[in-house]
Order: C-alpha cells, then structure tokens, then sequence
C-alpha cells in the first residue's frame, strides 16, 4: 500500500497512526505540499482531481479520504478497531468520523491560517472550533459515565484515531485545550497505546507535562 504523504499533515498523520496501531505496512511516498503545492500538480490531481491529501493506494483501488482509508486499514489488518459490536456503536461510529471532518474545517482551518497564513476568518474557524470541541467533550463525559474510555466503546477505534489529530494540535490554531480535561484524558489515553508514533507538534505520552488536576490512574 502507497501512501502519499505530508509529514506536516493531520490528515496523513492519522492514516500513518492507524496503520502503525494495526500493524500495517504503508510505502510512503512524500508530498512536497508546501512550499511546491506538488498535491495540485499532474501527478497527483489524476490520482486525486479533488486535489488534497493523503491519497492511498492499494493496487487498483485509489483512496482519497481519510476517513475511508482508517476504515480500509482497519477491515483489512486489524478488525477490531471497527466498533462495530451493535447497530448503536457502529452509528456512533459513523457519527464520530462524520465529526472529524468538522475537526479538519475548523481546527485545522486556524491550524493552516496560523502556520502557512492561508486565507480565512480566524475568529470564525476558532469559534467552530471551539464549539466542535465543546461536543467532543460532552460526547467523552457521556461516555465515561457508561464506563468507556473512548468515544465509541471501551477500547479505541477508527472513530478516534480520526478525531485525534486536529484535536491535538489545535494550540497551533489558537485554540486553547485547557478547558477540556476530559479531552486531556482522552489523549493521554491514546498516546498510551502500544504502536503509537508521533507527529511534529504530537509527543509521546513520556514526553508531556504531568496533570496535576487529573487522575493519572485513568490514563
């Protein structure tokens, strides 16, 4: 499996963490998105006329959201990050990954005015982001009360690697997570599974500072 790749990316970063999670083997192909905007030429727009990143490719099939290619890695090396026990946690599923993409709006929308000054309303892609995190928060309280770490069951699944990364770096945005400890938690969770890799600006659970407000046993 080929994946094109922006090392700076949320987006490919997340198929990345999903694959090294599986246990998948991904060939990665570097995309010089920015400065070159090599995603927007020739090559690439055949792959993928929508012109973005990432792209995987897996012998005939060509897959260009990354919410499919999660789902894809996931069905194909490791099942049992589909949370699909019941009707209700494969909605909840679907739900969630339908919500990243409110994640790549908005926080990465302010991750992308902020880091490579594209064009945008500032205030509005942080007010959206701000809101999009209110919910996720409410959505992890929910679920801690049923006595679930995650946001679809009590173990991770495509659904939060999906939402993971734009969360992680919304700081490069401007937008604070210190008012959401559940989503702290959250996070910590995740950085704590074996597999996990990192990102520039996503460090390893080792490599952040303690919470002194939140009980480390829950991690």
């Amino acid at each position: 499996m080929k994946l094109y790749d922006y090392i700076l990316s949320p987006s490919c970063y997340k198929v990345r963490l999903m694959a090294a999670l599986a246990g998948a083997t991904l060939d990665l192909r570097a995309v010089d998105f920015h400065p070159g905007g090599e995603h927007r030429g020739p090559e690439l727009l055949s792959l993928n006329p929508g012109g973005s990143i990432p792209i995987l490719v897996d012998g005939d099939l060509i897959l260009t959201e990354s919410a499919a290619i999660l789902v894809y890695l996931a069905a194909k090396a490791a099942p049992e990050w589909l949370g699909r026990v019941s009707a209700e946690d494969a909605a909840r599923e679907q739900q969630w990954l339908s919500f990243s993409g409110r994640l790549t709006t908005s926080l990465g929308g302010a991750r992308l005015h902020e880091m490579l000054l594209r064009p945008g309303d500032l205030a509005a892609l942080q007010a959206a982001g701000i809101a999009a995190l209110r919910e996720l928060e409410a959505g992890l309280v929910e679920q801690r009360l049923r006595g679930r770490n995650f946001l679809v069951s009590d173990r991770p699944t495509v659904a939060d690697i999906a939402c993971f990364p734009y969360v992680a770096l919304a700081p490069d945005g401007g937008v604070s997570l210190d008012p959401y400890p559940t989503i702290r938690l959250w996070s910590r969770a995740l950085r704590a599974l074996p597999g996990f890799i990192e990102m520039p600006g996503i460090h390893r659970l080792h490599e952040l500072k303690p919470e002194p407000n939140l009980e480390q046993s829950e991690v």
